[in-house]
């Protein structure tokens, strides 16, 4: 587990914490096994990831993400820069999720 989030899940956070995103309660640094999820939403059983360029086509990550879905987890992956440059959008993809309309 990171001791300091980054900037993005920082950010992300502070929109989604305490149920500030339409009641749905978020955890961060969340242990799944042998990985550690950036944000999780057990009532939904919804996996949130930020990721940098560093991530792109890694390999590693699609055996992470089919673990988490053999465990019943949807996995979300947003790009950093999206956080940076579209929030909004970010969180507005979210809720869509969340809701079941995405």
């Amino acid at each position: 587990m990171r001791l300091d989030a980054t900037d993005a899940e920082a950010i992300v956070w502070s929109h989604i914490r305490n149920r500030l995103l339409n009641g749905f309660k978020f955890r961060r640094q969340v242990p799944i096994g042998p990985y550690i999820a950036d944000f999780v939403c057990q009532e939904r059983k919804l996996v949130v990831e930020l990721d940098g360029f560093q991530h792109a086509e890694s390999s590693h990550d699609l055996v992470r993400d089919q673990y988490l879905n053999t465990l019943g987890y949807r996995v979300l992956r947003f790009w950093n820069q999206d956080v940076y440059s579209s929030l909004h959008d970010v969180l507005r993809h979210l809720v869509e999720v969340l809701e079941g309309r995405a």
